[in-house]
């Protein structure tokens, strides 16, 4: 009897010793890490955007801001990939004993020369159409004709209903108001309205057509 009693006591007290070991184990591992950082170049540590920050197992991760910060949850020992266009990839690999669940790290990439293949652009679709548009084109190489062209009546007077005013233009406009109207300062502005001499343009314009809409 005394043997049983005893053997069960020695089965509890194993079992509450292993009970509490397996409870601090559980306590103390760290399952997730908050990893927070910023992505900066090795050579000036300028912060390098949009940056592809990837965990190599799961493939899970993130990517940095506009000022190379970045933030996302791993786990402890695990291989993290950077990469982007224009610098090499390198990878970083978190701790496997850390004490903490938040972990910060500052980490400099490398720059990269891509260089791409050769591509010739052509403003035609095809060598041959290029060739009769180079030789049937009529470009005048005379700077006078090109003279002449640009000063012709009709395209002067085009650009000038279409185009609005420059800013010289706006300048001198606002410029004659002022000067108008420091030139009547103190005093009352004359009015046409019963001007002779007004009324006298007004209806030999009218008389001559100038109003009429073209």
């Amino acid at each position: 009897m005394k043997k049983t009693i005893l053997f069960i006591l020695s089965f509890f007290i194993v079992h509450t010793f292993l009970g509490q070991n397996n409870s601090t184990t559980k306590k103390d591992t760290i399952l997730y890490v908050q990893i927070s950082g910023v992505v900066v170049t090795g050579g000036k540590l300028k912060p390098v955007p949009f940056v592809n920050i990837v965990e190599k197992k799961s493939r899970r991760g993130t990517t940095s801001d506009y000022y190379g910060f970045f933030s996302f949850v791993a786990v402890p020992g695990d291989t993290i990939i950077f990469s982007s266009i224009g610098y090499k990839r390198s990878k970083y690999i978190i701790p496997s004993d850390l004490k903490g669940q938040k972990y910060s790290l500052i980490h400099s990439v490398e720059g990269d020369t891509v260089l791409l293949a050769q591509h010739d652009v052509y403003p035609w679709p095809s060598r041959e159409q290029f060739a009769d548009a180079f030789i049937n084109t009529n470009i005048p190489n005379d700077d006078l004709v090109r003279a002449q062209n640009n000063l012709n009546e009709d395209v002067l007077a085009y650009k000038q209903d279409a185009y609005p005013s420059g800013g010289g233009v706006n300048f001198k406009w606002q410029m004659n108001k002022v000067k108008s109207r420091l030139y009547y300062a103190g005093q009352i502005p004359p009015n046409n309205l019963l001007n002779p001499l007004a009324w006298g343009k007004f209806i030999k314009a009218w008389k001559n057509g100038d109003f009429k809409r073209k």
